[in-house]
């Protein structure tokens, strides 16, 4: 069973905020979000083509996933930010 819009919103909102508290950055709820979608698509591209995880439906699996590409989304913004 894949996610709908508002599962993708619930787990892109919960893992752009994980992401914000590890990564130790202030953003608002939309930021939260957009990072989150993003970092869930980063990390179950990472995870299912260069892991072989299988990443889908609504569980704690995907939930680490989207926190996972996540925060590398946030580090990766990072670095380009202090080189430019």
């Amino acid at each position: 069973m894949g996610l709908g819009i508002i599962g993708w919103i619930v787990i892109g909102i919960v893992a752009g905020w994980l992401a914000e508290q590890i990564m130790g950055r202030n953003h608002g709820l939309l930021t939260n979000l957009i990072v989150g979608v993003v970092g869930a698509l980063l990390g179950g591209f990472i995870a299912s083509n260069l892991l072989g995880v299988p990443v889908g439906g609504f569980n704690l699996i995907t939930l680490l996933v989207a926190v996972g590409g996540a925060v590398l989304l946030l580090f990766l913004v990072g670095l380009v930010k202090r080189r430019g």
